[in-house]
């Protein structure tokens, strides 16, 4: 049982990217995995890694031995999957790292839902606007919203991504409606992050506006509140200013126009052929949440976008059940893919 141990060891400390990432995800001391791992290394008679002070790199016997280690642990799991179904149960902490606005609203509010549903499962949820090194900062995943590429981790999509140009009746009151994309020209255009231009499809294919106005900012918060206080106009997303569209609070202008749709929604976590437990199901469950038409965009029985899209006619949401939980631990998802996020 011990050679075992030995073997989960090297095979975490491979996945992690780290001595002391993966003493982390097992409660070792750095100094307890690297004699474990040398202990291992001597028994086989052969270096199965190359150590630095902040990574590791896999020699070529390493290689081959970690991919037959992953198929000895997984045979391992489902074979106690099998017999006491334990793949079905998640413990420990979750780590999650999310945008601060995205959240807020729409991953804080369900929390105690998932909890209530995995009560062996604490969740350490961090906010940020800025990307994190989801192994070198020791997070199970991170929920991203990019456009993403190819790249070392591994991204399931949890949500398509709306992003339209809206703006307050008070402002439009004042300054007129824009009628052509050429009309943004004389309008104020809100942006946070130096005005990074607006890259929109339209009905003539991609066109770009770089926004300019009297405000400067780098928080897209401070964005979200300017333009509902009529400032000017903004490009935001639908699950972000829902219920001031549903409200009336901003409406929609240009609707021929609208953000890029290869945004959207991932849940981003390292690339292991065996996915813990815990990082399964919350995955499902947002998954599960928000699924291929989120709540934030769904329409009523009449048409009528039920987060406002339409102007005209604005029903309240209704309410949504709590999503299931489910899944056999280790398995990937059809949907995930490698990639390299940039927004």
């Amino acid at each position: 049982m011990n050679n075992l141990g030995d073997l989960e060891i090297f095979a975490r400390v491979v996945s992690a990217g780290s001595m002391s990432a993966a003493g982390r995800e097992l409660g070792l001391s750095p100094a307890v995995v690297s004699k474990r791992l040398r202990r291992l290394e001597d028994r086989l008679g052969t270096r199965l890694m190359q150590r630095t002070t902040r990574q590791i790199s896999l020699t070529e016997a390493g290689q081959g031995f970690y991919e037959r280690v992953l198929a000895i642990l997984a045979g391992i799991e489902d074979a106690e999957a099998f017999v006491s179904r334990r793949s079905a149960l998640a413990r420990g902490v979750l780590k999650v790292s999310a945008p601060t606005s995205f959240g807020r609203m729409h991953i804080a509010p369900h929390i105690n839902s998932f909890m209530r549903a995995n009560p062996d499962l604490g969740v350490n949820l961090s906010l940020h606007d800025e990307f994190v090194d989801i192994v070198g900062d020791g997070y199970d995943l991170a929920i991203r919203i990019a456009e993403l590429s190819d790249s070392s981790l591994v991204a399931r999509k949890l949500a398509p991504v709306r992003r339209i140009l809206v703006a307050a009746p008070d402002y439009l009151s004042h300054r007129g409606e824009p009628r052509s994309f050429d009309d943004l020209e004389a309008h104020v255009c809100l942006s946070p992050h130096n005005n990074d231009p607006w890259k929109l499809e339209g009905p003539d294919g991609p066109v770009v506006h770089r926004p300019t106005g009297p405000l400067q900012t780098n928080s897209s918060e401070v964005v979200r509140e300017a333009v509902i206080g009529g400032v000017g106009i903004a490009l935001r997303s639908t699950w972000d200013i829902g219920a001031e569209l549903a409200d009336g609070r901003l409406v929609q202008v240009l609707p021929e126009y609208e953000g890029s749709r290869n945004v959207a929604i991932h849940a981003v976590y390292a690339s292991r052929r065996f996915l813990p437990a815990k990082v399964r199901v919350f995955i499902d469950y947002l998954a599960d949440l928000y699924g291929a038409v989120p709540y934030w965009d769904k329409r009523d029985d009449d048409g009528n976008g039920q987060a406002g899209l339409d102007e005209r006619s604005r029903p309240k949401p209704n309410a949504k059940d709590a999503p299931r939980t489910g899944g056999k631990a280790g398995q990937i998802d059809p949907g995930d893919r490698r990639f390299d996020a940039a927004e």
